[in-house]
């Protein structure tokens, strides 16, 4: 054996996910615990708002002079845990559930979520200058499933974190807004449009256009146990059509970046989400073991947010301005009255 082999220092061990995963595990077990906190879920503030809220707040304390150890274990998180979070929501849904809403429902759900994706990839950059990929990420959460819709889309677009970041804090807003607008509205406007005065026509037209998931519960809520059921059924109707709109997004990167189809990100986790909820839709599971699934995807969504969360720095945030809050109220704004113009329209073709 050489001198300089016994000199030679020791390889050094590549960094271990262990503590990052721990650090993430931490703020999502404290996002869950707030989520329960009666003001909080009256206000619609989940888990997953609170998960990047607190991962934010570290990120941009004490957690940048720590974070080597941790690095690890939060890429971890915020890529592989978010993919299998969107797996497990699928377990959340069932086909059954389309049937509920019928094809006016659906076709409302689908002219919804193309508009709002269309408006917000052809106005972001013309009117707001945003990069088209930041665009797309208000898009989609403004169309399909709010902060969990930006996270899947991230990857698919390949945006960077901070704009993942300001998109779910644009999609936060004005579904927050949403959630007290909607019961308001009912009250005020929909005794003057018959189409939209019951509650269940009124509760697909919150379903169909209102962000997150948690708040379309809130605002149902708000109206009427008939409006809740109605909402969220359309609502999770609509969430069933993340999948195909991830490939879409993929095909459309794909082309713009002129890599052709060698290029394009089949979103396999998207797909395997659907798979799930065939699954499910087949072969129901027990109601605990519901609860149980939809608690682990919680946890595993919070995990990724918080993970999000402390990679972003306020700094980010203040260089994107306005520009993206601008595209989100247009979006807010074409989700309550061209949202409610489909949903008339519809309803009236198709009953």
């Amino acid at each position: 054996m050489s001198s300089l082999s016994v000199l030679a220092p020791p390889a050094p061990r590549s960094p271990r996910p262990l503590a990052g995963l721990f650090l993430c595990a931490a703020l999502a077990a404290a996002s869950l615990g707030l989520a329960q906190a009666p003001w909080l879920r009256a206000h619609g503030l989940g888990p997953l708002t609170l998960a990047i809220a607190l991962g934010m707040l570290l990120g941009n304390t004490v957690y940048p002079r720590v974070a080597t150890p941790f690095a690890p274990g939060v890429a971890l998180s915020r890529q592989r845990l978010l993919r299998l979070g969107v797996v497990l929501y699928g377990l959340r849904l069932t086909f059954q559930d389309v049937g509920h809403v019928g094809l006016a429902g659906v076709v409302i759900d689908a002219l919804v979520l193309a508009s709002t994706l269309g408006l917000a990839a052809w106005w972001g950059p013309r009117a707001f200058g945003l990069p088209r990929e930041a665009a797309l990420l208000i898009g989609a959460g403004s169309a399909i499933c709010g902060a969990a819709a930006v996270m899947a889309a991230g990857p698919v677009l390949r945006a960077r974190a901070e704009q993942v970041a300001v998109a779910v804090a644009t999609v936060v807003v004005f579904g927050t807004l949403a959630m007290f607008a909607y019961p308001l509205l009912y009250r005020l406007g929909a005794p003057h449009l018959p189409a939209l005065a019951s509650p269940l026509h009124f509760g697909i037209f919150t379903g169909s256009t209102v962000h997150e998931v948690a708040q379309v519960v809130v605002a149902g809520r708000a109206i009427g146990g008939e409006a809740e059921s109605a909402a969220v059924i359309t609502k999770m109707v609509r969430v069933m059509m993340l999948a195909p709109v991830l490939l879409g997004l993929s095909l459309w990167r794909a082309r713009g970046s002129g890599e052709g189809l060698r290029g394009v990100t089949v979103p396999w986790f998207a797909f395997a989400f659907l798979a799930l909820t065939a699954l499910h839709s087949l072969w129901p599971l027990s109601a605990a073991w519901q609860a149980a699934a939809v608690w682990l995807d919680d946890a595993l969504l919070a995990m990724a947010m918080a993970a999000l969360g402390l990679g972003t720095h306020a700094g980010e945030l203040r260089r994107a301005g306005l520009r993206p809050l601008l595209l989100g109220a247009l979006l807010f704004a074409w989700l309550l009255v061209g949202g409610a113009a489909i949903n008339l329209g519809i309803r009236a073709l198709l009953g």
